[in-house]
């Protein structure tokens, strides 16, 4: 497959118009939903974004790469764009980005189209072809270039496979000079796997032939791993280089010199990286499923961005458990309502679903995933039980959560303490030493500790909030309710959130104002969007008005995120807006004292609140306040250009 079958011709831009980032993105997914590669724009551009704020795609040298694997994509296509004047785009060399490969894969698709994708990321290594690439001037001329160097790659492969000699294949052969003594091995991971993997891969393999050093390269696509890394190789070699951005199998390298850095750090950096790993000058990778040791050194970011990381990926794997929990409990309560409470199915639903089933592991899964976010694997299990241990006792949802970073933190605590064991015990710390101890540890700070002081806080809290008068109920509302759409399924959405679950886990008559609040807060947003967009037409792009429709479903279902495109594009007017709506609405439940005993599910669910046409009262003013103040705000389109 040539890669100019996914380049074309028709969907190139030669001289891109866009001055911004944002413009850029939306000048590319244009050309491919004119080309009838994408079928819908707002989902594609919602995981492009996903994908920028986890780093951007602007690698450098003039080249930025947008990609993402979406159901959006029907045929996978790279548009291809050319911009003379060069578009801020945030590149990791910080200078402006000339030329723009967007790649769209589709999911569920064979891996021909990510070969071929990696074959394009290995070619813009190359500076000779980048300069090439800029010096064309017209979709024939670049097609042309992708296919001469494709033919000459081919062409070298084959005169490759020729030779004689009993070598590994090509695709798995150590690159460098076979008279060095020195050799490394590396792995190379972006999060979509699509680009940034391949480029690191090449990168690093040519530097290290330029070098004389002897390189195996493992890339974890998003076809999965290639040519992985032997047990052997790992013995014998120097050190290791980590240049991921996502979680790659660390195991195998305890005891090595194992470097962790960014993807991008492959790409620009693989000179310090070979070099330092020749000389083994980094951090020896402590234990099974552990991260390196205390001379490892510190990540990036604050403490609170790494305490929400840790947060996020223990709500992350709960989530699951009350999406698919809370809406089995909804029909069952539904079903209640026509067949009774003792109808077989309904008992059926409610255990699935409830205290019995779902709901049982919400506390013990966020836990256990927050302790595996800080002390890797040892840490899920002491994690787990410190969670089920609170969710046995009065300390509830807050124990759960302190036993979570507590059990995380123990397992570091522990790697530390058992470092200077002799190395003939390594095989024991995570099959004995790490589970007895963590376990023992967490258990008895849970149980002595937590217990009592989590749970006082716990039952002070219930208690307050029994007797809250209306005034200070509608004053929460109005917090929880703003929370919801401050950044629309960020760290305050999910607090609120997540206090809400905690509340509506926790015994007490108030359970299900809290969910009502942050539910109601929820769907204003996209509502709102919705609401704009077809009452101001001319202040929204013809593509804005479509995926403003979509809203509408997303609004009714509880799906905040719908409006992120919106928000990303127009922060300041979409969030202030939709903040004052969801605080409204959030108010008018506790005012109201709506209460809804259902943890999803939005419209779906209203008819089992304690009073359905309050509830979508509540809503639909907080949609109408933020979608009139958002169209009133929002300059004309003719204003814009």
């Amino acid at each position: 497959m040539k890669i100019t079958d996914l380049m074309i011709k028709e969907a190139m831009i030669m001289n891109l118009q866009a001055t911004t980032k944002e413009a850029a993105i939306d000048e590319l997914i244009a050309s491919l939903a004119a080309s009838g590669r994408i079928n819908d724009k707002v989902l594609f551009k919602e995981k492009i974004l996903a994908r920028e704020a986890q780093s951007s795609t602007g690698i450098g040298s003039g080249i930025a790469m947008p990609h993402a694997k979406t159901s959006a994509v029907n045929q996978a296509t790279v548009v291809f764009a050319k911009s003379s004047a060069g578009v801020e785009y945030e590149s990791l060399d910080d200078e402006p980005a000339k030329l723009f490969f967007m790649i769209a894969a589709p999911e569920g698709a064979g891996n021909m189209h990510m070969r071929t994708l990696a074959a394009l990321s290995r070619l813009l290594i190359e500076s000779e072809f980048i300069e090439a690439l800029m010096n064309a001037s017209t979709p024939d001329e670049v097609a042309a270039l992708f296919d001469a160097k494709q033919a000459e790659q081919e062409a070298k492969a084959e005169a490759d496979k020729a030779k004689p000699a009993a070598k590994p294949a090509p695709e798995k052969m150590i690159v460098g000079n076979p008279e060095s003594s020195g050799f490394v091995v590396a792995v190379t991971a972006c999060p979509t796997g699509i680009a940034h993997t391949f480029m690191a891969e090449d990168a690093l393999k040519k530097k290290a032939l330029e070098m004389g050093v002897n390189i195996r390269v493992e890339t974890n696509g998003s076809e999965g791993a290639q040519n992985v890394l032997t047990e052997d190789e790992i013995r014998r070699a120097s050190g290791v280089i980590v240049a991921a951005d996502k979680n790659v199998e660390m195991a195998r390298f305890a005891g090595k010199p194992v470097l962790e850095r960014p993807v991008s750090d492959g790409i620009r950096k693989p000179e310090e990286l070979i070099s330092k790993a020749l000389k083994g000058d980094a951090p020896i990778y402590q234990g099974t499923g552990g991260r390196s040791n205390e001379e490892a050194p510190a990540k990036s970011g604050s403490v609170g961005s790494k305490i929400y990381k840790d947060l996020m990926n223990g709500i992350s794997h709960m989530l699951p458990f009350v999406v698919g929990g809370g809406i089995l409990l909804a029909v069952s309560f539904l079903l209640e309502q026509v067949a009774g409470v003792d109808n077989p199915l309904v008992k059926l639903l409610q255990t699935i679903g409830g205290g019995e089933g779902a709901f049982h592991f919400l506390i013990p899964i966020l836990a256990g995933f927050i302790a595996m976010s800080i002390g890797d694997r040892p840490a899920l299990m002491p994690g787990m039980v410190g969670g089920i241990m609170a969710l046995n006792s009065n300390a509830g949802f807050l124990g759960g959560l302190a036993a979570g970073f507590l059990a995380g933190y123990v397992i570091i605590g522990l790697r530390k303490a058992f470092a200077g064991l002799p190395r003939t015990l390594d095989g024991l710390k995570p099959i004995l030493l790490y589970p007895v101890f963590g376990l023992l540890i967490t258990g008895a700070i849970v149980f002595y500790i937590f217990d009592p002081v989590f749970g006082s806080i716990n039952t002070a809290m219930i208690d307050a909030l029994n007797k809250m008068g209306t005034g200070n109920m509608v004053l929460l509302g109005v917090v929880l309710g703003g929370m919801m759409a401050i950044d629309m399924g960020g760290p305050f959405n999910k607090a609120a959130y997540t206090f809400a679950i905690g509340v509506f886990t926790s015994s007490g008559n108030v359970n299900g104002l809290m969910m009502a609040a942050v539910m109601a807060g929820g769907m204003v947003p996209p509502l709102a969007i919705a609401l704009a967009t077809t009452l101001f037409k001319n202040k929204f792009t013809e593509t804005e008005r479509k995926s403003g429709l979509t809203n509408y479903v997303l609004g009714l279902s509880f799906i905040t995120e719908g409006a992120i495109p919106f928000a990303a594009a127009d922060p300041l007017r979409v969030l202030t807006t939709c903040i004052i709506g969801s605080a409204v609405a959030g108010g008018l439940t506790q005012y109201w004292h709506i209460n809804v005993p259902a943890p999803h599910g939005g419209v779906f669910v209203a008819a089992l609140s304690s009073n359905a046409l309050l509830f979508l009262l509540a809503v639909l003013i907080g949609a109408v306040i933020s979608g009139l103040a958002l169209g009133l705000w929002k300059k004309p389109l003719q204003a814009r250009k």
